[in-house]
């Protein structure tokens, strides 16, 4: 690749908007690339043909009529141009590797005497090692990005064609030259400095989304040649400027984001995700020679293994001390909501689990796993119960399902939504004490962590929602495991009592049901267990048999549990939108009732049992009549409702920072009040007032999460069809439905963020 080369050649496409000239640049790149593929077949097959065919007419689509007139009437089809030559033709641009294709589709006098020379001299090659430095591709990207889409400069090019074609040549070609390190990034997937792609992207996309934000939420017309314009499709100025804030925000990031997980996840892979052969239609695998692809990945980060912090994770007496501090806040909950103020939402019980403890524990999730089940401080209770416990009994068979966990965590739903706990204290410390009771008697009856792994809701919460962590508790060599006898990572020894959920670590995938108590690591006698790293969302692919869970294809409780996790996220959210409590009462007052919570029940039984059931059962089916498969239907719902998990997962995160972020310093007047109420002074250190992050810039976090939690769920989705259909077009009409689908729950997403909430303390002005 020579980036200098790419931006010269941007002069070739650019502004070049009638057939005759598109024409002539297909047959300088099909001639060249026909005497290459006779060469190197491998470096130049089809692939890159039609990369390159397609990027050229994305170039054509977005300068050429219809678009290009309509670009002068509304500003959405003139952001419909900017993506088109932003993030779409660039990087199929470069994976066509056009440089050598045109010089040799040129005549040979002209490519070897003219252009080869400058090429080969000092000055074009420090231009293109100039040009390769990722951090100027990314300034000459977003300066121009943010420079082009001032007003004065975007009126400047609206009224003069001149400039209006140098706009269009400075996107494509700073384009050009930003997307040039991502694409090289493919031909090294070992290298470590690949590591700073994702961020070089992300940083990309946080601009790219602050200036959407702009176009999107301003209150007035930001280009005023388009307040003149006639108007087409009844749009008015300013809902046209939301338009193309909208189609700037949402397409834009997903095709920064896109490449910047898949980059993430290869990275973080132990193995090769592309070892598995891709099938063309005639099912023979395609083989791949080049010896770059071949290289071996870095050994996985073993979190056990780091100075101070594996040392502080290996030694139980850590894990005791963390759930000691905990049992004292959670007693601390419980004096303060039975005897402290009743003011709504004030008080320990109402600022500590609800504004701190959910957002730390639910981020926690999709950054080190169920680490929060490691602490929890009402194990102690049971630990306590079982001690003090005769004969147990084993778990019932019968209720061996994760029903009652899917039961309860419904209910917790519902009543969260209407009885409002976060503003009742005693009711809060009455929940907590419920929790303890619980875990003391199920274990002074029952053998096992029964309670953690039958009953408790929210540990089913958690078990869900790790499943899209990159943490997990794992081995290192599986030879280890086969040889070893006395399995003292279930059974236990004088090191650490062992498993207490019974997961056989070779066969155990994902983090369901698992603890992270790593009372297996301190037992294991070869020290072959560890916390390891991995791609994100690893967990959710794969259907092969599980240690106590058999394959997640066959058990609809899990299945269920993981559709509960998602739309709930979507639910909670929506119902304390303005939108939707007033419609509610709205409701309740048109049918005559005297309290919402008829409606409040409506709303939920059709957003956690009717929605997913049509959404994801009508996906399937559509995809099925689609690419017929022999699996059978309900196993392939079941699958696709795991997938779904990083984009609740996503959601949860995005929707509980807002709450953080409002209520963020409620905590230090909630300290001094509980100090004051037994005896002690508190002062705080200074008096921080006012939100965490600002509007637009929360708005624009929780837009990224939910970007990056779609774009797993996508891949999920697209691993797990995979790996039931036989060829590339299967995959994608099993996929293409379920796709849509979950775009459609992201773009409600998007709209329910933006909504003002109706929470009292913590509506959003």
């Amino acid at each position: 690749m020579q980036p200098f080369v790419q931006f010269c050649l941007s002069s070739l496409w650019i502004g070049w908007t009638n057939a005759g000239a598109i024409t002539l640049t297909a047959v300088l790149y099909f001639r060249g690339w026909s005497q290459l593929h006779r060469i190197l077949p491998e470096r130049y097959s089809r692939f890159e043909l039609v990369a390159f065919l397609t990027g050229t007419a994305a170039i054509w689509l977005g300068l050429a009529p219809p678009v290009e007139a309509l670009a002068a009437l509304l500003l959405a089809a003139h952001m419909i141009q900017h993506l088109l030559l932003l993030v779409v033709a660039p990087p199929l641009l470069l994976l066509s590797r056009p440089n050598l294709p045109i010089l040799r589709g040129l005549p040979r006098s002209l490519a070897h005497d003219g252009i080869a020379p400058f090429l080969n001299s000092s000055v074009a090659k420090r231009l293109e090692a100039c040009l390769s430095k990722p951090l100027l591709c990314w300034l000459a990207f977003v300066g121009t990005l943010i420079l082009w889409h001032l007003p004065f400069a975007f009126d400047f090019a609206l009224h003069s064609t001149g400039w209006h074609h140098l706009e269009h040549f400075c996107f494509l070609g700073s384009s050009l030259l930003f997307w040039g390190p991502i694409i090289r990034s493919s031909d090294f997937r070992n290298n470590d400095s690949a590591w700073i792609l994702p961020v070089y992207l992300l940083a990309a996309d946080i601009a790219n989304t602050a200036l959407s934000a702009v176009l999107t939420f301003s209150d007035r017309l930001l280009y005023s040649p388009y307040a003149s314009v006639p108007r087409l499709f009844g749009t008015t100025p300013l809902t046209d400027q939301v338009a193309a804030g909208v189609i700037m925000w949402v397409p834009g990031s997903l095709f920064l984001l896109g490449p910047a997980f898949f980059i993430a996840w290869r990275q973080a892979s132990s193995g090769n995700l592309l070892a598995g052969p891709i099938r063309s239609e005639s099912k023979a695998p395609i083989q791949r020679t080049a010896p770059t692809l071949r290289r071996s990945y870095p050994k996985p980060v073993d979190l056990l293994k780091w100075p101070f912090i594996g040392q502080l994770l290996r030694q139980g007496t850590f894990r005791r001390a963390i759930q000691f501090v905990l049992l004292i806040l959670a007693i601390a909950i419980v004096v303060s909501g039975f005897w402290g103020s009743r003011e709504a939402g004030a008080g320990l019980a109402c600022v500590l689990p609800w504004t701190y403890w959910r957002f730390i524990a639910v981020a926690g999730l999709a950054i080190a796993g169920n680490l929060s089940c490691m602490v929890c401080p009402f194990t102690l209770p049971r630990e306590i119960g079982r001690r003090r416990a005769g004969r147990q009994r084993p778990w019932p068979r019968v209720l061996r399902t994760k029903w009652i966990a899917v039961g309860l965590l419904l209910l917790f739903v519902w009543a969260y939504e209407v009885y409002s706990p976060w503003e009742l204290p005693a009711t809060t410390a009455a929940l907590v004490l419920t929790y303890f009771a619980g875990s003391y008697v199920v274990s002074r009856l029952f053998e096992g962590a029964s309670f953690c792994r039958y009953i408790c809701p929210i540990g089913q919460f958690q078990f869900i929602g790790s499943l899209a962590s990159p943490l997990e508790v794992k081995i290192h060599q599986l030879d280890a495991c086969v040889s070893c006898t006395t399995h003292d990572c279930i059974h236990g020894n004088a090191k650490g009592p062992g498993c207490e959920m019974g997961l056989r670590l070779p066969v155990k995938q994902g983090n369901m049901d698992c603890t992270f108590c790593l009372d297996c690591v301190r037992a294991c006698p070869h020290q072959n267990i560890g916390l390891i790293g991995g791609p994100p969302s690893g967990g959710l692919i794969g259907n092969s048999p599980r240690s106590s869970l058999a394959r997640l294809s066959s058990r609809p409780d899990v299945a269920a549990l993981a559709i509960v996790f998602v739309f709930a996220a979507f639910a909670n959210a929506a119902a304390m939108t303005s939108w939707v409590v007033e419609w509610r009462e709205r409701l309740a007052l048109h049918l005559g009732l005297t309290s919402t919570v008829p409606v409040t029940t409506a709303f939920f039984l059709v957003t956690l049992i009717t929605l997913p059931a049509l959404l994801i059962g009508g996906s399937v089916a559509a995809g099925r009549a689609l690419s017929p498969s022999n699996q059978k239907f309900w196993e392939t719902v079941r699958k696709f409702a795991f997938a779904l998990v990083p984009l609740g997962l996503a959601m949860w995160i995005a929707h509980l920072l807002f709450h953080f972020a409002m209520a963020w310093n409620s905590i230090a007047p909630t300290i001094g009040a509980f100090a004051a109420y037994a005896g002690m002074r508190f002062a705080p250190a200074a008096d921080v007032t006012g939100p965490l992050l600002s509007a637009d810039l929360l708005l624009e976090i929780q837009a990224s999460m939910l970007g990056v939690g779609l774009l797993a769920t996508l891949y999920a989705g697209w691993r797990l069809a995979r790996s039931s259909q036989r060829t590339f077009a299967h995959v994608v009409l099993l996929v293409a439905p379920w796709s849509m689908a979950c775009v459609s729950l992201y773009l409600s997403g998007i709209w329910i963020l933006m909504q003002p909430m109706a929470m009292g303390i913590f509506a959003r002005q």
